[in-house]
């Protein structure tokens, strides 16, 4: 178990980073970053799940618990390695600078890919034994993952309840026919994950010689439409046809009266609990070689979980449920080396979390944003991972704003002298009045959102929990907006404020 020094970081998706290709790559600009984090003494870089998003880009809603976005691939590298040329990516649409344009991207980037992978396949190197040693080193997972990216190309990309029969139920003579005929397109996919897989180890290692370590993000569930739950259905509460019977979500509470519903398939730890938590050891293992700190997204749901019937649109009828964190957890700590993590713990059920967490010493999570919502000052946690806010909430920028708007309500005024009276914030410096705050906390870890750092509005927001559209998850941070005055402000303070 993790002692966390007095130590500070920075949260951004590598999604969201500059660059000239649509989105932000494993490649250069993420080396750039790591460069900026150590001229600002930062420790830490955050970032969400790198997993392939399945439904609404979104990064907590993936089609594998193991595969990685090919997305991300640093397509500079492939040029560097001549798996394709420079002329390939030609001709480069113009693409925005500020928002992801996932349509027009996937459609020019993913021929690309396939092109590069299929270019490796056509090499014999030294390269190809190392391609071998990774699929049989990661055979429990890559290759149901790649015949399922196949058979659902196949089956016009419908969800596996839908496919023919066959490969539905996973016949063995139908699967074995499929590897067979579509043979170069399986090796195609695994290529990507071993590609995306070097790429990132090359970065880790890169981040870990300058002094930063990286915070990798797992969601606590995986898309229904996912390998995952295609090959393991008894893991999962499904009916015999293969069909949910509980989904995800959360209870009513003041932000959604009639609570959310997330759509993912609810696990059956009865059946993990039998298997002495095989797949849940598997995930976190394969997680822990690309991260220093693993942060479980709704950790809460180890403790206990909202279980909401498969046809509800609402989570009014959901029911808790109790989970066997402590088992999970106790089992993880025994097979895995060197794990440590983080626990997203906020919502109704952490204070049943906050036992397990406990119990191994891991640390929970405290919005400042959220701080202010009792008659007192805030009162932080030393162990504790400290935020101005997170990926799901708004910017500071935007959350003061809303206040001093009136935007949330009665009793404001009283809030927003509240806000005032602690932080002190001096014309439109909101942002580093919180930035501030939280660095001179007794919090152990600080982590804020690089728009906060920027001093963004509402044009910079990530995520808003219970929609859907083409705002979430489309961020990007501008070329030039974290210049050198920025990072020279940022390193003072967190010498200022005995942080590293």
């Amino acid at each position: 178990m993790k002692n966390y020094s007095r130590s500070s970081g920075v949260l951004i998706h590598i999604t969201s980073l500059p660059g000239p290709y649509g989105i932000g790559e494993i490649g250069g600009n993420a080396k750039w970053f790591i460069d900026a984090l150590a001229k600002m003494n930062q420790k830490y870089w955050q970032f969400l799940p790198t997993n392939y998003p399945e439904n609404y880009n979104s990064p907590y809603d993936t089609n594998s618990a193991f595969a990685q976005n090919p997305l991300l691939i640093g397509l500079d590298d492939l040029i560097e390695h001549d798996l394709i040329e420079k002329e390939d990516l030609n001709p480069i649409p113009n693409f925005s600078s500020s928002k992801i344009e996932f349509e027009k991207l996937i459609k020019w980037k993913m021929p690309i890919l396939h092109r590069a992978a299929s270019n490796f396949i056509e090499r014999d190197d030294r390269e190809s034994q190392k391609f071998e040693k990774f699929c049989s080193e990661n055979s429990f997972w890559l290759e149901d993952y790649a015949l399922f990216m196949v058979l659902k190309e196949i089956n016009n990309n419908q969800s596996w309840i839908y496919w023919d029969i066959s490969a539905k139920n996973l016949d063995h003579t139908h699967i074995e026919m499929i590897k067979q005929k579509e043979s170069r397109r399986i090796q195609e996919i695994k290529i990507l994950q071993y590609l995306f897989f070097t790429q990132w180890t090359e970065l880790k290692n890169y981040a870990n010689i300058k002094g930063v370590e990286l915070i990798g993000d797992i969601p606590i569930y995986v898309s229904y439409n996912s390998a995952d739950v295609w090959k393991n259905r008894n893991l999962f509460k499904l009916n015999s046809d293969g069909e949910m019977l509980f989904q995800s979500g959360c209870p009513p509470d003041s932000f959604m009266t009639t609570g959310q519903v997330w759509g993912h398939p609810i696990y059956d730890w009865t059946r993990h609990h039998e298997t002495n938590f095989k797949w849940w050891c598997h995930r976190i293992k394969y997680l822990n070689q690309l991260v220093d700190i693993i942060r479980i997204d709704h950790f809460n749901g180890f403790a206990k979980y909202w279980e909401i019937p498969a046809d509800d649109e609402n989570g009014l009828r959901g029911q808790w449920q109790v989970a066997p964190g402590e088992s999970l957890l106790k089992t993880l700590y025994e097979s895995i080396e060197n794990i440590v993590l983080i626990a997203e713990d906020l919502g109704e059920a952490a204070k049943d979390a906050a036992i397990i967490r406990g119990k191994y010493n891991i640390p929970g999570m405290q919005i400042l944003q959220f701080s202010f919502d009792d008659d007192s000052a805030p009162k932080i946690n030393a162990n504790t991972i400290l935020y101005t806010g997170t990926h799901d909430n708004e910017t500071s920028v935007q959350w003061y704003n809303n206040i001093i708007r009136g935007n949330f309500g009665k009793n404001i005024n009283e809030k927003e002298n509240r806000i005032k009276y602690v932080l002190e914030p001096v014309s439109n410096d909101i942002h580093w009045s919180m930035i501030s705050f939280c660095m001179e906390s007794n919090a152990s870890v600080v982590i804020f959102p690089i728009q906060d750092m920027l001093g963004l509005g509402e044009e910079a927001r990530m995520n808003t929990p219970g929609t859907v559209g083409n705002q979430n998850w489309t961020w990007r941070m501008e070329v030039g907006l974290l210049d050198e005055k920025v990072i020279n402000k940022m390193s003072n303070l967190t010498k200022e404020t005995l942080r590293k």
